[in-house]
Parts: structure tokens; sequence; C-alpha cells
């Protein structure tokens, strides 16, 4: 269950870039929208490391 658990934080950090990317490449992106995803990506990569 653990190597379980650590493919869904990957898979919830890729789904984050993803969405990281394409608020980035947007006219005029949400500087606030994109702070809060960027953290909950660093939350989940501490989250990983810890694993």
């Amino acid at each position: 269950m653990e190597q379980a658990h650590v493919e869904a934080l990957a898979s919830k950090h890729k789904a984050l870039h993803a969405r990281i990317e394409a608020e980035e490449i947007r006219p005029h992106p949400d500087e606030d929208l994109l702070h809060r995803l960027k953290k909950q990506k660093l939350a989940l990569k501490d989250e990983m490391v810890g694993h």
C-alpha cells in the first residue's frame, strides 16, 4: 500500500505541474492561483520525499 500511496502522490504532483504550465502560458495568468498550485505541488513533493 505504501507504493500505491507514493504513486498517487506522484500522479497528483504531475497533474499540478500540468495545471501550472497551462496557467503560465495564458495571456494574463492568475498569480494567486499559481502561488496556491505551486505551494500544493511543493507540499506533495515534500510528502513524497518523506516516504
